[in-house]
């Protein structure tokens, strides 16, 4: 992988692992692939990460999800594509990934709890973390796209 910028993986060896070991126990977990990409996809929107896009874009596409589903992650508040789990899963990573605009609204939280356990909960918000902070590494860094 070559990098505009830093080549942070080089510098920070332990702390690179320990992010892609976070990434890979989620994807072990219990979200779903396809609802865990899509998170990954929707909060790498938000947060202008090229690099991430294309990689979560890539494994849905490699997953075999509908196309008009993947074309419309981004305006999925208005399309019939996405199921409630989705629609609970997506809008609480975009207000954890938007933390600045205030604390996810009590809403929010409850009709994500109608989907998913404590567990989940955990489990989506742990993953929306590491999205963040691969995208921030990614914008700062401007790894070149494969």
């Amino acid at each position: 992988m070559k990098f505009h910028r830093v080549e942070y993986p080089r510098y920070v060896p332990a702390a690179f692992k320990g992010l892609y070991a976070a990434s890979t126990a989620l994807h072990e977990g219990g979200l779903g692939h396809e609802l865990l990409e899509i998170v990954f996809l929707r909060v790498s929107q938000l947060n202008g990460c090229a690099y991430c896009m294309d990689m979560h874009a890539g494994a849905l596409r490699k997953a075999g999800i509908e196309p008009r589903k993947l074309d419309t992650v981004a305006g999925w508040r208005d399309s019939r594509l996405f199921d409630p789990r989705e629609r609970a899963a997506l809008a609480w990573a975009e207000q954890l990934t938007t933390l600045p605009a205030g604390t996810p609204a009590d809403a929010t939280y409850e009709a994500l709890a109608a989907h998913f356990d404590e567990a989940g909960i955990a489990e989506l918000t742990m993953a929306v973390a590491v999205i963040n902070a691969w995208n921030r590494l990614s914008v700062g860094l401007q790894p070149e796209l494969p």
